[in-house]
């Protein structure tokens, strides 16, 4: 949002009808460029919402602006959990607040259900929503994925490779209530930094081939670092990269 410009009122819903679902599949479209291809199906947010999972809608008046969904899961040695599928907002509400806002509608209901644990998958390309899931809400990162979703159509991928970070919030833990309350997060000592260049983006589009390089050099330096049984815990910015600074971390 655009300095001086005045915020709108945001307000939030659980979703529940196929015209708001038919709505989130239009904003995909809008928000990502998919072709049909890969949106997800209205029926998938029917699915989502019957069997415990979240869909959630923001507003701005009566206009959906975001939108975000989880299906519940279940992990061998942790039990029940959340998995936040997809959350996007429209390119106009993006410094608003309003990923935050959803992403705390989510962490209210599960906790108000007993879920201690919401996961979801970013690009560790993407340094300014890598940022926002480690400082602003206090996940940590132990997995990395090579290729998630294959190739999408996307223009906001490039074309790479599909390469995403686990992220792990658990909703109730002393670092991820810091966060939320804007304490220092607490992290351990830092064995290992993975630096990525800021303008990624940009690098996508007018040289997709060291886009791709970058790519393949941070995949790797996750994947030795997890191997190696440490935890992303923090991340620091400069105006040329993000470096992941990782550490042995247990919740």
């Amino acid at each position: 949002m655009a300095a001086g410009q005045e915020r709108p009122v945001i307000w939030f819903a659980a979703l529940k009808e196929v015209e708001e679902f038919q709505e989130v599949v239009r904003l995909q479209k809008e928000i990502w460029g998919f072709a049909d291809l890969d949106v997800l199906p209205v029926r998938l947010f029917i699915v989502a919402r019957k069997i415990g999972g979240q869909v959630f809608g923001a507003f701005n008046g009566s206009r959906m602006i975001g939108f975000c969904v989880s299906i519940p899961g279940i992990r061998p040695g942790y039990g029940q959990f959340l998995h936040s599928n997809m959350l996007g907002v429209l390119e106009h509400y993006r410094n608003a607040g309003v990923g935050r806002m959803l992403k705390l509608a989510q962490r209210d209901d599960a906790l108000g259900r007993g879920i201690g644990l919401i996961e979801w998958t970013f690009d560790p390309l993407d340094i300014k929503n890598a940022y926002f899931n480690m400082e602003r809400l206090g996940a940590v990162v132990k997995r990395y994925v090579l290729n998630q979703y294959g190739i999408t159509t996307s223009e906001l991928h490039g074309g790479l490779p599909t390469d995403r970070c686990v992220a792990e919030w658990y909703l109730d833990s002393a670092r991820v209530r810091a966060a939320l309350t804007g304490q220092p997060v607490p992290r351990p000592a830092i064995e290992a930094r993975i630096a990525v260049p800021t303008d990624i983006a940009g690098m996508k589009r007018s040289n997709p081939a060291k886009a791709r390089e970058v790519q393949e050099r941070v995949s790797h330096q996750f994947l030795e670092g997890f191997r190696a049984g440490l935890t992303v815990v923090s991340i620091e910015q400069s105006q040329s990269e993000g470096t992941y600074l990782l550490g042995k971390w247990e919740p």
